[in-house]
């Protein structure tokens, strides 16, 4: 399965006859509004240069519901998502392809949720708009009334109990920074640490310095380091659901499946009844 597209095979495909629909999903977690400093508004930054007929998805509002007890990011209501798939052009027979300002999260999180509720065809351009060496627009495009239906699988999502276990019978990683997964800080949440049994597995780690990801065969020697081997069952966790997705891309690339945890640690340290392991060891 093709999950990325390099910015020059995707300026050829949108010549093409059927070229995909773009979407622009750009997003950053932001700790600045806490000291009351505007929030990243990834809006006002599509509405200033996008690539040319990409339609602007809020990650906020269409690919997360409001946040709660299952977390900052929970799943969206399917219906809704499924609405906003359809208003931005989103059909079940043509391609998709997801960008952002270039960390490459927020768009993984579309990818995700697209592939998760079963679009056969969707892929991260790698390296995001900054990779795009082509012209950008300012326009709003109209674009016609798209025909996805979310629906989806049975595998690939793992809630709390489900992580929990996966820690201990497969390979669960922590994508979050190092310092985060050991407890020695936590900017966001209720507690740091990690869930017992969870490996650390920074998915800064897998990109290079150009933001774009390493090449298939040293992701997969990463993961081996890891622990990932071909018959483990493999699952991921974050802050809320966003870069634990792009870590599940990178697997993807590596030609590995693996489950999200889209609860992730905002879930799981909001319950006082959770353990907590802190320190560089998984348990």
């Amino acid at each position: 399965m093709t999950v990325i597209i390099t910015a020059s095979e995707l300026a050829q495909e949108l010549t093409g006859g059927d070229p995909p629909v773009l979407l622009d999903v750009r997003w950053q977690l932001s700790v600045a509004k806490a000291a009351g400093a505007p929030a990243f508004d990834g809006r006002a930054e599509y509405a200033a240069g996008h690539l040319p007929g990409a339609v602007f998805v809020d990650l906020d509002r269409e690919l997360a519901s409001a946040p709660g007890a299952h977390g900052r990011h929970p799943l969206p209501d399917l219906a809704e998502f499924g609405a906003a798939m359809r208003r931005a052009g989103v059909s079940a027979t043509r391609p998709v392809v997801v960008y952002d300002g270039g960390q490459g999260w927020a768009a993984a999180r579309a990818w995700w949720l697209l592939h998760w509720t079963g679009h056969p065809d969707v892929r991260v351009l790698d390296g995001g708009l900054p990779s795009w060496e082509g012209e950008l627009s300012t326009g709003t495009p109209a674009p016609a009334e798209g025909d996805f239906r979310p629906e989806p699988r049975g595998a690939g999502l793992l809630d709390a109990d489900a992580a929990a276990s996966l820690a201990r019978t497969g390979v669960l990683l922590d994508a979050r920074a190092g310092e985060r997964y050991r407890g020695e800080v936590e900017p966001i949440d209720r507690v740091g640490g990690h869930i017992p049994g969870a490996v650390s597995a920074p998915t800064t780690e897998n990109v290079g310095p150009d933001g774009r990801f390493l090449p298939a065969a040293e992701l997969r020697d990463r993961f081996k380091a890891l622990g990932v081997s071909e018959d483990t069952e493999v699952g991921v966790y974050c802050g809320s659901g966003v870069s634990g997705a792009h870590e599940v891309l990178a697997l993807a690339v590596a030609g590995i499946p693996a489950a999200l945890y889209v609860g992730s640690w905002s879930e799981w340290s909001a319950d006082p009844s959770r353990p907590v392991a802190v320190g560089a060891d998984p348990q």
